[in-house]
């Protein structure tokens, strides 16, 4: 009875505390306010807002806690042996799937992004074909020659796939009277479980201690950095552009990974 109580209390304290809730609301709070900043290049704080958290937001939240406890987070009360990359995938996915179901209206390019998810969740799962394990550390420790070209494949289309899966990209919603950015509480929950598990799914874990939790906060910033970038790129060449280059260009090469993919688990069989 105690140990259950003892297990319940470490996943709630995950789920809430760290990695999850009040962890997400700071790391996605201080990188949505650099989007912000470049985007704006305002110094003013933006007003919080003061109404009750919506559907789409309680929804959000609970689909990216889950996602979050499965990142390998040094000090993390979340057992190694529990975390999976299926659950931090399905949290991941759901949280576009419930803002396209519950926010329909608002919805943009909603056919496009679900492609940008197919592409996404090809590199999340692909570098685990052959290792057969779902342990998100695991795949993150692989330094197997063999497949690091299918893991790098992997890490670069995730990286494409972030502008389009947190929003940043030029297209604006229909019926989105203001154009310009606001604080956005979807993506602010959003920031850190996709940085977080790309950290955990492509760069070799961090010790677990205080050294550990530093390195890999900053290589999650780091990430969220390039998204950033990303996202400032696809501005300045607008909405047309960018709807060609996912079309175009990231849809061959999510193909040309899966080809990689197959090609590597046959020849290491």
């Amino acid at each position: 009875m105690i140990q259950v109580i003892q297990s319940a209390g470490a996943h709630l304290l995950a789920l809430a505390v760290y990695p999850g809730l009040l962890a997400m609301l700071a790391f996605g709070g201080v990188v949505e306010l650099a989007w912000m900043r470049l985007v704006t290049r305002e110094r003013a704080m933006p007003r919080l807002p003061r109404r009750r958290p919506g559907p789409v937001v309680v929804t959000v939240a609970l689909c990216a806690m889950l996602a979050s406890v499965q990142a390998a987070a040094p000090l993390s009360p979340m057992l190694a042996q529990e975390r999976s990359v299926v659950l931090a995938a399905a949290g991941l996915l759901f949280t576009t799937w419930a803002e396209l179901a519950l926010s329909v209206e608002y919805a943009v390019e909603p056919r496009l992004t679900l492609l940008v998810q197919v592409f996404w969740l090809l590199a999340v799962l692909g570098p685990a074909v052959q290792l057969e394990s779902l342990r998100p550390q695991v795949l993150g420790n692989v330094q197997v020659s063999g497949l690091l070209p299918v893991k790098a494949a992997s890490a670069f289309l995730y990286l494409l796939c972030l502008p389009a899966l947190l929003r940043l990209w030029p297209v604006v919603p229909p019926g989105e009277r203001r154009a310009g950015p606001r604080l956005d509480a979807v993506r602010v929950l959003s920031w850190f479980p996709y940085c977080g598990l790309f950290t955990t799914l492509f760069i070799p874990p961090a010790p677990d201690d205080l050294l550990g939790a530093l390195r890999f906060f900053s290589l999650s910033v780091g990430v969220a950095a390039v998204a950033l970038l990303l996202g400032i790129v696809l501005r300045r060449r607008g909405a047309p552009a960018t709807r060609s280059l996912y079309t175009r260009a990231v849809a061959p090469y999510a193909v040309a990974v899966l080809i990689g993919v197959i090609i590597t688990s046959v020849l290491m069989r």
